[in-house]
């Protein structure tokens, strides 16, 4: 049955309800030659287990947006937060999609899509020493304009009571740098709120990720994110110590200590993220001296990942009625195929990490369409990565002859 065109189309997606908003990360770096960092899919052909469950794609192609929105939105997964970057000579310069690092999956892809308008999608402006910071005069007449027109005003943005939300990540202080105190800061973010209320909108949520996964100086990180003008702080991932963490139970139970205790702390200003697993072993070679990963990795089970979603439903259902944590639950990740965390549908795990955010965070009022493009005959998007030669990754990796 396999290659016989049954549709002349991706067949249209059957959403699922759910009270949360349920929002992946999203890493846009699949089309041939844009991630420059490292070589994408040519890193996986010694993995073939993590080999998408479409195949190899182009993801600039609409249609494979199409596909992911479909297996999305018919799992509970209602949002994508698209890792955002900016070039860094971009700094203090009008913003383009040219100035744009991995804008592709956005501009070229979700944007011509058939079924975006069922999908909701936010931004996470990243921020590290090799892409672009922003200081307050750059922030408000050059981010905020592109930002508003090409993302905040469509109608399928992310926006919390009438709130656009926008995601940072700022581990290495590229942002925080830029200005002399936090109040600084603080002053720059207020005036990206009344910008936006000028825009017709009543602010702007402003999230920062806090990657310290024991949350040793917890007390110091979050005054000090406050008194920055951030409005809650959630993970984009949880870097666990694979020694200690090498079951389900001893994962399920450090991810939810890790994230009670910033509840403890305070409930109205985090949100919680239900992480898969981590394994960034082909990465090790291609990025060596640009990203230090090391050796370390965990895994979690699709079943011991519905106790991670649990624990992450009763930790939303403690906080406050008005909190963002409350109606959000975050998904790490969508598509780090080769950084080794992922829960689209892939050749190891199928829809299995999908079915357990469907079961777990969904009303599961829906039935799920598991046909795959190879199946129906519209797996044609695949133009530029051609098909690794298997024969002669099983001999390296096997040592045969």
């Amino acid at each position: 049955m396999y290659n016989i065109k049954l549709t002349d189309y991706v067949p249209e997606p059957k959403p699922v309800t759910s009270k949360y908003v349920v929002a992946a990360h999203y890493y846009a770096a699949w089309k041939k030659g844009s991630a420059g960092l490292h070589n994408a899919f040519d890193d996986l052909h010694e993995y073939p287990e993590r080999t998408p469950l479409m195949g190899y794609y182009d993801e600039e192609n609409p249609e494979v947006a199409d596909w992911e929105i479909k297996w999305a939105i018919e799992h509970g997964i209602n949002c994508f937060i698209h890792c955002w970057y900016r070039r860094r000579e971009n700094m203090g310069k009008p913003v383009t999609v040219d100035s744009l690092r991995c804008a592709h999956a956005l501009h070229d892809a979700f944007f011509h899509s058939k079924y975006q308008q069922l999908m909701n999608f936010a931004i996470m402006y990243e921020a590290q020493e090799r892409w672009g910071g922003t200081d307050e005069k750059d922030l408000v007449e050059n981010l905020l304009p592109f930002w508003m027109e090409n993302y905040f005003k469509r109608e399928n943005y992310l926006v919390i009571d009438n709130k656009p939300v926008l995601f940072v990540y700022d581990t290495q202080d590229q942002i925080a740098n830029a200005f002399a105190t936090p109040a600084d800061q603080k002053r720059a973010f207020d005036a990206a709120r009344e910008y936006c209320k000028k825009c017709g909108f009543d602010g702007l949520y402003i999230g920062i990720a806090y990657i310290d996964s024991e949350s040793k100086n917890i007390d110091k990180a979050i005054a000090d994110y406050k008194a920055r003008g951030y409005d809650f702080n959630f993970a984009y991932c949880w870097f666990l110590n694979g020694t200690e963490c090498d079951t389900d139970e001893k994962v399920i139970k450090k991810q939810y200590e890790i994230q009670k205790k910033r509840v403890d702390f305070d409930p109205s200003f985090f949100n919680t993220t239900a992480s898969c697993f981590w394994d960034p072993e082909p990465r090790l070679t291609s990025m060596k001296g640009v990203i230090d990963y090391g050796p370390n990795k965990w895994y979690l089970s699709p079943e011991g990942y519905r106790g991670v979603l649990r624990d992450c439903k009763k930790l939303a259902e403690s906080m406050p009625k008005d909190s963002i944590g409350r109606k959000l639950i975050m998904i790490d990740n969508w598509n780090e195929w080769d950084e080794g965390h992922f829960v689209a549908p892939s050749h190891k795990y199928g829809f299995k990490f999908l079915q357990a955010i469907r079961e777990e965070l969904t009303e599961r009022d829906n039935l799920p369409d598991y046909r795959t493009p190879q199946e129906i005959g519209l797996s044609d998007f695949n133009k530029s990565w051609g098909e690794p030669d298997l024969s002669e990754i099983c001999k390296k990796k096997f040592g045969l002859k």
